[in-house]
């Protein structure tokens, strides 16, 4: 195991749901700030995937994500963390941590920390194939409450 701090073993609350929608699913999350609202979103992504509560955090993954606006960078980010979990080193993240959130140049470092994903320790829940651009939401206005997000997978 890693040299995970106390601090990387602390799980955030959550802050997100499922919405209903055709042929696929919608990711709704929120938090204090924007960022906290993209880190709950990704954990809503796998929180679908597997009763996140089976996983133990064992390991961390750093990814990095880019893009030419707000959008395309949480698109990229959640499309980092598919990837990181569908292919070497198949991790399935029990908390994400934004390390670097730039909203001027659009660029993110992540951290998630979880453990490789085992069919039988971790159950199978919906299969994320995708994030999609549909529909996709990020409300960030002084007026509001708080920030919050809007993501439909492709399942």
């Amino acid at each position: 195991m890693e040299n995970l701090t106390d601090e990387d073993l602390e799980i955030p609350p959550c802050k997100y749901e499922y919405l209903d929608h055709t042929a696929d699913i919608q990711l709704h999350a929120w938090g204090e700030t924007l960022q906290e609202a993209f880190e709950q979103v990704a954990m809503a992504m796998f929180a679908y995937m597997t009763e996140i509560d089976k996983v133990e955090i064992k390991q961390s993954y750093d990814i990095e994500a880019q893009a030419d606006d707000l959008m395309g960078l949480l698109f990229h980010f959640l499309d980092e963390l598919l990837f990181m979990f569908c292919a070497e080193p198949y991790l399935i993240a029990k908390k994400v941590k934004i390390l670097e959130f730039d909203t001027v140049n659009f660029k993110i470092k992540a951290r998630a920390y979880g453990e490789e994903f085992i069919i039988g320790k971790h159950p199978q829940g919906a299969d994320v194939k995708a994030i999609t651009y549909s529909a996709m939401q990020i409300l960030d206005r002084p007026e509001a409450d708080r920030p919050e997000v809007f993501v439909i997978v492709d399942i």
